[in-house]
This record gives structure tokens, C-alpha cells and sequence, in this order.
């Protein structure tokens, strides 16, 4: 019988929020029980075990980006879209470490395909839409953009830039301007 008030959901949350405190590789199902204050096997009827559960964050955080996505881009088109879908995801990593690794975890292909990872992708085509970007082309400009906003989001949470100047966020202005500028100028397939 499942312990009242514990729910796969409220233990995906309970564990999120842990994996942002202390790291996703550091989730453990003992971990997320000790939190509730019940046994290790409490928990079990809830989720499988330690890959379950990170594998729940990653849905999950991957579901909170979409949405923040989604509406930071509404009514938005081209250099202004860019940004706006750029730097969700870095506050949102910044915001929610151990979440945002979540989401960069490789997923099995019946957990991607109930994974909100075509919203995502749905958005950056929306977005290279305001670019002239199409067809055939989209998918490697799709990749493009993860690419170097993943990337640069996770060579900065993990130190890369902190021992150089200029800011980072002078460096990551630059970097959404010459995304701009190259999505302005997409080159014709050879």
C-alpha cells in the first residue's frame, strides 16, 4: 500500500529539487526517502529506482522548459525569438542545476517519444521560420541552435569561462548575435 501523501509526482518533484541542491548524480532513491522521512522501499511503489527517478526528472524538466519556451517566444520573430528561447535555457539552468543535466540525459526512444522533446523542437522551427529557414535545411539548424546554446549553457556551469574575461554574458551576447547573423545568411545545401 503506497504511504499517504507520496505520489510518483510529488517524489519526481522531492527528487528534482534534490538533484538541484546537490547534483543529479548524487539522486538516490535512499536519498529522496531519507527526505520524506519514510524507509527506502516506501518509495518503490512509486518509482522503480535510481534510473527511474532521474529518468522522471529529466521528463520532468524537460516539460518545465517546454512551457517556459513556448511563452518566451510567443509574438516573438528573429533576433528578439532567439534570445528570448536562448536565455530560458540558461536561467533555467542556472536556476535548476541538477534539473537542466536532467534534461541533456539520453532517453531510450518510448521515453523521448512521451517526452515533451518535440515541443522543443517544434519551437526552434517556429523560430527559424522567422529566419527563412526550411524544409530539409531545418533539421540541421535545429541542431545548430542546440548545439551551441547546450553547449555554451553547460561549458559555463561547469567553470569553463570563469578563469577568462571578458563576461560571460558579454561573451553570450555575442554568441545569440552571430547565431542571428548566420540563421540571416543560411547557406544553400552544396
Amino acid at each position: 500500500m503506497a504511504r499517504a501523501g507520496l505520489s510518483p509526482e510529488r517524489v519526481t518533484a522531492a527528487a528534482a529539487d534534490l538533484a538541484d541542491e546537490v547534483g543529479l548524480d548524487q539522486v538516490r532513491v535512499s536519498e529522496v526517502a531519507r527526505g520524506f522521512g519514510v524507509k527506502t522501499a516506501s518509495l518503490y511503489s512509486h518509482v522503480s529506482g535510481s534510473h527511474d527517478l532521474r529518468l522522471r526528472i529529466a521528463l520532468l524538466a524537460l516539460h518545465e522548459m517546454a512551457e517556459l519556451v513556448t511563452e518566451a517566444v510567443v509574438g516573438r520573430a528573429g533576433r528578439d525569438a532567439l534570445g528570448a528561447y536562448a536565455d530560458v535555457y540558461r536561467t533555467y539552468a542556472r536556476a535548476h542545476p541538477g534539473r537542466y543535466a536532467a534534461s541533456q540525459l539520453r532517453l531510450d526512444a518510448e521515453t523521448a517519444a512521451r517526452s515533451d522533446g518535440a515541443r522543443h523542437a517544434a519551437v526552434a522551427r517556429a523560430i527559424l521560420r522567422g529566419y527563412d529557414v526550411e524544409g530539409d535545411e531545418q533539421p540541421h539548424a535545429v541542431r545548430l541552435l542546440g548545439s551551441t546554446i547546450h553547449g555554451y549553457v553547460t561549458l559555463e556551469l561547469g567553470g569553463g569561462f570563469s578563469h577568462s574575461a571578458p563576461d560571460t554574458d558579454v561573451t553570450w551576447t555575442r554568441v545569440l548575435d552571430a547565431l542571428d547573423a548566420l540563421l540571416r545568411s543560411w547557406p544553400e545545401p552544396a
